[in-house]
């Protein structure tokens, strides 16, 4: 008996021993595929991604050839021609300009060869004959942290579309925001570049600026020699001059100038529009045109590793568990000292009124909610606690008519811009990122920190009028025609007629602006007013 026990469990170990030699090395690398799919991003910043568990992302659709898809994912340049998701997968290669501008940086980026070549060109101070081996704008860092992402994100642009490679001038904390979005070769112009010390002192009324030249008489378009550099003043307060950089012909002759120096804090996407030379390729680039800083910001902009870990702390602390999340970006132009109560009145009315957040019921005559009440989050950012403290008192110390549990959260409160400090913009890039990760947005008129939010989060957000004599305006807030960003100090001057024109109606993709009446922004063609 001992012994045919014995032999039977001999069998039955053979049996398991033979299985486990067909099934394990299945297992084995069926667990590779994995590991390799969820490790792709070991020993990078991690702060390109996160989880779908965590995150519901407001994406819109991509047009054949958009900037880098729309998934907003972690990228990096050992994982093939897709990085990491960033692409879709069957992408034409040839359409993406996103990519050809990589190869461009690659080859042309610093410390090239051709990097190298230009720079003693410039350092020559002569004037350049022919063409050069690459062209170069440097963008200045300059104003705040909203206005630099849109100016940088609209330089970008203009880069792409005169096949030039950029170069960002790092400030004081472009570096310690935001990761490298190019593969092999930085961003960020050298620290020896030999004209960074005359970058604060650049004006309108600089020799070398494009506007001054022009009003001087300086440029010769037909001359066969061109300047070793020429200083581009797109500054909120650029004179007419200036604002012939968005003219056809000023294009051409700058075509062949080697390097452009760009101080700006405006976004001027939407006058590109209007350069006809670049009708075409925009057409290209952005099938659905109001989706232009949606695509630039979410390829260019992701988080450094510092700024990521204040974001998925605090999303993961307090909105991850929301059934909906609702942002409020409350800044308020007033030398004053707040918060005023007709701009809480405003708030309320919007989100009342929108169904955005539900009433409360005064007399708490509402029963208690139940145990599966749905679960609004609501993200305030502002410089002042004032607004969000009244909010989150009134929903504490009032049921709602629905049922529903409101929880009301601001992650600070500096009490005034400060645009100099590291923290605060740290703080500040954390707010922008987490606002753009709400289902709903409300945000301010005239405020480039929404702009920023709405445009990476692919949202259209309510916007709250700007207040006059301290009333809310009636209406309160308006839906916006699109996600894009307002040109703020666009030109209105008709380049073939040489005239003054109202260039918010000359295409139906641009138009005025619903918080700046004489602003611009991209719209699509069949966004309603």
């Amino acid at each position: 008996m001992q012994a045919k026990r014995f032999g039977s469990n001999a069998i039955t170990f053979t049996k398991i021993f033979a299985y486990c030699l067909v099934v394990l090395p299945i297992l084995f690398v069926i667990s590779l595929i994995f590991r390799n799919s969820s490790d792709r991003t070991m020993g990078f910043a991690d702060a390109r991604a996160l989880e779908n568990r965590e995150v519901k992302q407001n994406v819109t659709p991509v047009g054949a050839g958009g900037l880098g898809g729309v998934l907003f994912q972690h990228a990096d340049k050992y994982n093939g021609k897709l990085l990491g998701g960033l692409l879709a997968d069957g992408f034409d290669e040839a359409a993406c300009a996103s990519r050809s501008y990589e190869d461009l940086h690659k080859r042309c980026g610093p410390n090239t060869q051709s990097y190298n070549k230009a720079l003693e060109q410039l350092k020559s101070g002569k004037k350049i004959m022919g063409l050069t081996d690459c062209n170069y704008i440097v963008w200045i860092s300059f104003s705040g942290l909203g206005n630099r992402i849109l100016s940088l994100a609209s330089t970008f642009l203009y880069a792409l579309l005169t096949n030039r490679v950029l170069l960002v001038d790092e400030g004081k904390d472009m570096a310690d925001l935001f990761c490298e979005p190019f593969p092999d070769k930085s961003w960020l112009m050298p620290r020896d570049f030999p004209l960074i010390d005359q970058f604060d002192s650049l004006n309108q009324n600089s020799p070398d600026c494009h506007g001054n030249m022009l009003k001087n008489n300086v440029i010769n378009s037909s001359a066969m020699s061109k300047p070793s550099y020429i200083y581009l003043h797109l500054v909120h307060d650029y004179g007419d001059h200036d604002k012939l950089f968005f003219c056809d012909g000023d294009q051409s002759f700058l075509e062949n100038v080697p390097w452009l120096i760009m101080k700006t804090d405006n976004y001027y996407v939407p006058s590109l529009f209007l350069i006809p030379s670049f009708e075409t390729e925009l057409s290209n680039l952005f099938p659905e045109k109001a989706t232009v800083f949606h695509h630039l910001g979410r390829y260019l902009f992701h988080p450094s590793n510092h700024v990521w870990g204040l974001i998925t702390r605090y999303y993961r602390t307090y909105l991850a568990k929301a059934d909906e999340r609702i942002g409020i970006q409350i800044r308020i132009f007033d030398s004053r000292r707040g918060p005023f109560k007709h701009v809480m009145d405003q708030i309320l009315s919007c989100t009342l009124k929108e169904k955005l957040l539900p009433a409360v019921d005064m007399q708490d005559s509402v029963v208690n909610p139940s145990e599966n009440a749905k679960l609004k989050a609501v993200l305030v950012t502002s410089l002042l606690s004032g607004y969000s403290e009244d909010l989150r008192n009134m929903y504490w110390e009032h049921p709602t008519m629905t049922g529903e549990v409101v929880g009301v959260y601001q992650p600070s409160h500096e009490e005034f811009q400060q645009t100099e400090k590291q923290m605060h913009n740290r703080k500040a890039w954390a707010e922008m990122y987490l606002l753009s990760l709400t289902d709903v947005l409300v945000t301010s008129a005239w405020s480039t920190f929404g702009y920023v939010a709405q445009g990476l989060g692919g949202l259209r957000p309510w916007i709250l009028y700007k207040t006059e004599n301290d009333t809310v305006p009636d209406p309160p807030c308006h839906r916006a025609m699109s996600m894009e960003p307002c040109f703020h100090a666009p030109p209105f001057y008709d380049c073939k007629a040489k005239k003054g024109i109202d260039t918010g109606i000359l295409v139906p993709h641009v138009r005025h602006c619903e918080d700046i009446s004489w602003g611009l922004k991209v719209v699509d063609d069949h966004d309603d007013l």
